[in-house]
């Protein structure tokens, strides 16, 4: 039996931090980070049954032309998509009264709609980016056995191609769930490998009145290349859903729409209407 301390439910017999039980979750699932973005996506619903709230964690559970789906905020960073995703697989496959883990499990499809700026050239603002290929910067994996989900050979590459500094801790590299990447790509598309770092400032490569302990990895990084496989964005949540989703047995997979390119200096005229088209094809595509 999982103990209380480990299990932990609010008073209601919810998810202590998501605030849910297992009737409130649709099976389809959409992350965001901005707690603020779930009512833009759930504004084109035709009902919504459920809505809650607790800290940076909203969701809203409703039917999209017919198909139930929820919507939750995760906060920024890995460390909040390690108690998002480790709730959500409660919900699902554990007996919350008897505090076991079921025989039958159920898996889950994730989407993260999120926003980022690339690092190639060719990869221009107000383009999609599915995240093919996920490198965790960040160590919050580490916690869990993961040597039977990671892509071995690219992180040694990336290892060995960036001169990484393995005090900083072993970048994990992890792969989108194949079957929503076949449902979501398309030629509107590109196919990406993206960063995810454990800050937004240092970790990232920002200096303000902090040295950083290698002022050219971004460069590097910007230049990796293994067998064609490029870092093409920058974020700090996709290797952390990919690998939990791994690990627990859930399909997830990552969209960005990009809003800035880092290797050309441009911004996005209107940041807020490629967020919107993204939005709508990745609903149009999960009801298919």
């Amino acid at each position: 039996m999982i103990q209380n301390s480990e299990l932990i439910l609010n008073p209601d017999g919810s998810l202590y931090h998501i605030n849910l039980k297992p009737e409130n979750l649709a099976h389809d699932i959409i992350f965001v980070g901005d707690q603020e973005r779930v009512s833009k996506i759930t504004n084109r619903f035709d009902s919504i049954e459920f809505t809650t709230q607790k800290r940076e964690f909203k969701t809203q559970t409703g039917l999209y032309k017919g198909k139930r789906l929820t919507v939750i905020s995760t906060g920024i960073g890995p460390d909040n998509i390690d108690i998002v995703l480790n709730e959500l697989d409660a919900l699902v496959n554990i007996d919350l009264e008897t505090r076991q883990p079921k025989e039958k499990l159920t898996k889950l499809n994730i989407v993260r709609i999120g926003t980022s700026g690339s690092l190639q050239k060719d990869i221009p603002v107000d383009s999609f980016v599915m995240s093919e290929y996920a490198i965790g910067l960040d160590n919050m994996l580490r916690s869990y056995l993961i040597d039977e989900v990671t892509e071995h050979d690219i992180e040694a590459a990336f290892i060995q191609q960036t001169d990484w500094d393995l005090r900083k801790g072993r970048p994990y590299v992890i792969k989108s769930g194949e079957a929503l990447a076949v449902k979501i790509f398309s030629d509107k598309m590109h196919k990406g490998f993206t960063g995810t770092a454990g800050g937004f400032y240092g970790p990232q490569g920002r200096v303000l009145r902090l040295d950083i302990q290698d002022p050219n990895l971004n460069t590097k990084m910007d230049n990796f290349n293994f067998k064609g496989t490029r870092m093409t964005n920058l974020e700090m949540e996709t290797a952390a859903i990919y690998g939990l989703g791994k690990l627990l047995g859930h399909n997830c997979l990552s969209l960005n729409a990009i809003i800035a390119n880092r290797a050309t200096g441009d911004f996005s005229k209107n940041p807020y209407e490629v967020v919107e088209d993204l939005i709508d094809y990745t609903l149009e595509k999960l009801i298919q």
